[in-house]
C-alpha cells in the first residue's frame, strides 16, 4: 500500500501483560459504557487500545477529548473487523491480547478472571471465551463460546438460555470475540484473523483453525461482561451476504475432503434452508457470487492447515454438531421431520 492506512492518537502505552482492544464503528454511543468499565478493572498491568475503523459519528473526536489517555488508532479507510482487530494487535504490546466489542459493559473482575486461567492454563490451551450476558436481562446468557453445525451454521452457545446453566468451565470450540481472551503466540502460530472474511464468522474461523493445529480453547463462566448485541451491525443485506460467502469459506478452509463428503447432505440442506430462512434472495445469491474470487486464497490457506493438522478425520468431525437450531425447510426439502432442524 502507498501510505499508511491508519493513524494513531492518544497516549502511547508501555509495556502491559495485557492488551485490551475495543474495535470501533460508528459505535459513539456504547464508548463511555464499554471504557469505563475497563478503567475501572481490578486487574491493572493492561492497555487499552481502541480501533475505530474510519467511522462517521464522532467516534474519534470524542476519544481524544473524553479518553486522551487511551491510545487509538484511527483508520483512514474502512476494512472490517477482521482488519481493525489485526492491526490493534499489530500495536499491542501484551503478552494476553483481550478482544472486547465496544456495546460490552465488563464486570470489573473480567480481565483478572481471564488472566488467572490462562496464567495457570497448559500451553496448549491458546484461547479462553468470557461468559456474555444479555444486557437487557443479565440473568441470560448471549454468548458462552460458539458452536459450528455441519449445516453451516455457527451458533452462540447458550443463546437466550439461564446463567445459571452456564456455571461450568469447559472447553469449547472457540470464542467470540466480542469478549475473548487469546495467548499471542496462539495468534503468532495460527496467522491471527483473516481478513479476508472483513466481518461475520472469522472468529469461529480462527477458532477452528486452532483446534485443528492442536490448541484448545476455554469457556470461563466468572468472566462476565454484558453485551447489548448488534451494537454496531451492518444493515442485513450486507450480514446475510458476508455470512453467506464466510460460511463457504470456513468449511472450504478447514474441512477435511472425506468428512465435506461424508456431511454434504447435511451442508446443502443447510445453505438452501438458510437461503430461504434469510428471505433476501438477492443478497444471498450476491454472497454466493463473492465466494468465487475467493476459492484461490480458500485453496492456499486449506493446504497449509490441512497439512499441519493435529486431529483425525473422527476427531473433527466430533467438534461439529449434526443438529440446527431455528431452520424451517419447504416441505418438498424438509422430508419427513416437518421442516424443523
Amino acid at each position: 500500500m502507498g501510505y499508511k492506512e491508519y493513524m494513531e492518537i492518544g497516549m502511547t502505552s508501555s509495556t502491559s501483560k495485557v492488551s485490551i482492544i475495543v474495535p470501533n464503528w460508528n459505535g459513539l454511543q456504547w464508548l463511555e459504557n464499554c471504557l469505563n468499565s475497563l478503567k475501572i478493572q481490578d486487574y491493572g498491568d493492561s492497555e487499552i487500545i481502541v480501533v475505530d475503523d474510519a467511522s462517521i459519528d464522532g467516534s474519534t473526536d470524542y476519544l481524544e477529548r473524553e479518553f486522551p489517555e487511551i491510545k487509538t488508532i484511527k483508520r483512514r479507510k474502512r476494512g472490517g473487523f477482521a482488519k481493525a482487530v489485526n492491526e490493534g494487535i499489530a500495536v499491542a504490546s501484551g503478552e494476553y491480547i483481550v478482544l472486547l466489542n465496544n456495546d460490552t459493559v465488563a464486570s470489573s473482575s473480567f480481565i483478572e478472571n481471564l488472566v488467572r486461567i490462562m496464567d495457570t492454563s497448559p500451553p496448549e490451551v491458546g484461547c479462553l471465551a468470557g461468559s456474555m450476558r444479555t444486557m437487557s436481562d443479565p440473568l441470560l446468557i448471549d454468548d458462552a463460546g460458539d458452536i459450528l453445525t455441519w449445516y453451516g451454521q455457527a451458533l452462540k452457545r447458550g443463546h437466550g438460555k439461564p446463567v445459571t446453566d452456564y456455571m461450568k468451565q469447559q472447553d469449547v470450540l472457540s470464542a467470540c470475540a466480542g469478549a475473548a481472551l487469546y495467548r499471542r503466540g496462539f495468534l503468532d502460530s495460527t496467522g491471527g484473523f483473516d481478513e479476508r472474511f472483513v466481518n461475520y464468522l472469522e472468529d469461529v474461523d480462527l477458532g477452528l483453525r486452532g483446534r485443528l493445529s492442536g490448541y484448545r480453547c476455554i469457556y470461563v463462566p466468572d468472566a462476565e461482561v454484558l453485551h447489548k448485541g448488534h451494537g454496531s451491525a451492518l444493515p442485513s443485506g450486507d450480514y446475510i451476504r458476508f455470512v453467506t460467502r464466510n460460511r463457504l469459506m470456513l468449511f472450504g478452509k478447514n474441512i477435511p475432503f472425506s468428512l465435506l463428503i461424508r456431511h454434504l447432505h447435511h451442508i446443502l440442506v443447510g445453505q438452501v434452508a438458510l437461503f430461504f430462512h434469510y428471505r433476501h434472495p438477492f443478497a444471498s445469491l450476491t454472497g454466493y457470487a463473492s465466494f468465487l474470487p475467493e476459492i484461490p486464497h480458500v485453496l492456499k490457506e486449506r493446504r497449509r492447515i490441512l497439512a499441519g493438522r493435529a486431529m483425525k478425520d473422527d476427531e473433527i468431525e466430533e467438534l461439529l454438531i449434526d443438529s440446527a437450531e431455528g431452520i424451517s425447510l419447504p416441505r418438498w426439502l424438509s422430508g419427513s421431520n416437518g421442516g424443523k432442524y
